[in-house]
């Protein structure tokens, strides 16, 4: 698929859609790179839009994640597409590049909270993120679609009244546990830990692992200290990546009664972005409640 996608670039080919607004059932046409804002694409756009996912599958790596001729489709048909971006899902702009539709509004989250390549990419962890994510849908679909403007209004500010109890359970847990010590795998879990006011260990290490590079020895030997000698309170890891070091380290958490905390890259199967976040926040705190060792 990356060598369709190069030649079709390199010879100056694309793909073409027909240039309609709407699907043939008068509903819009709209793609999410990842499952999440897919979710609140769903959310704002009610029964005016069809949505279409392209990273969703729970068990993948999205690291590993490869196009398909479906996702060259999908994306050829999209009015409206949501991708992450700061790096996380760079085959989207390939993609784009390869489809070119007049009118069709491509929102880039990144953009949206001004984060860049480089900067953590996890942006769907972060509170100010799906507010901003769920505004630009809708003034989307309001631009594409103005006959519902006013039903997209409607269904944005309840999305933005949900986002209330995750709000309030990440202040109940900042106030009990600011400042406790914790490590990660990787920095999946980077924003809210930071909304949570935990104090992070090892992000060396973690950057190390996103990246797709060896730890240092010493980086690796900090991170089993920490965990050997009750440093850390809980130990958060990637469940989609599968690493042996990253496997290593939480046996040694286990054997050393530090509680860890899986977390995804993607929202669990028929679950909303804020059942999930809730889910994650809730296994957080009865993690952090644990007596230390």
């Amino acid at each position: 698929m990356k060598i369709l996608i190069g030649l079709m670039l390199a010879l100056g080919l694309t793909l073409t859609s027909t240039p309609s607004t709407h699907a043939a059932d008068g509903k819009l046409n709209v793609v999410a790179a990842e499952n999440f804002y897919g979710d609140i694409a769903r959310q704002i756009g009610g029964d005016e839009v069809t949505v279409a996912s392209i990273m969703s599958n729970p068990d993948q790596d999205p690291h590993l994640f490869e196009t398909t001729p479906s996702t060259v489709r999908e994306i050829a048909a999209a009015q409206v597409i949501i991708l992450n971006g700061a790096d996380y899902d760079p085959w989207m702009d390939k993609l784009l590049k390869a489809s070119p539709k007049s009118g069709r509004i491509a929102i880039v989250v990144a953009d949206l909270v001004g984060k860049k390549a480089g900067d953590n990419p996890h942006l769907w962890y972060d509170p100010i993120t799906m507010p901003a994510a769920a505004k630009a849908l809708a003034d989307a679909f309001a631009k594409a679609d103005p006959a519902h403007k006013d039903g997209y209004a409607a269904r944005l500010k309840t999305f933005l009244a949900s986002l209330k109890l995750i709000n309030e359970k990440i202040t109940a847990i900042r106030g009990k546990f600011a400042g406790t010590p914790v490590t990660a795998s990787e920095p999946v879990f980077g924003y809210m830990a930071n909304a949570l006011g935990l104090k992070m260990h090892n992000e060396s290490f973690q950057l190390a692992i996103m990246n797709n590079t060896e730890p240092s020895a010493h980086d690796v030997a900090a991170f089993q200290d920490d965990l050997k000698n009750h440093k850390v309170r809980v130990m958060f890891y990637n469940k989609q990546a599968s690493d042996k070091a990253v496997q290593s380290l939480v046996d040694i958490a286990h054997a050393s009664k530090i509680p860890v905390v899986g977390v995804t890259e993607t929202a669990p199967p028929g679950m909303s972005y804020q059942e999930w976040m809730l889910t994650q926040l809730n296994e957080t705190e009865e993690a952090l409640r644990a007596p230390p060792s």
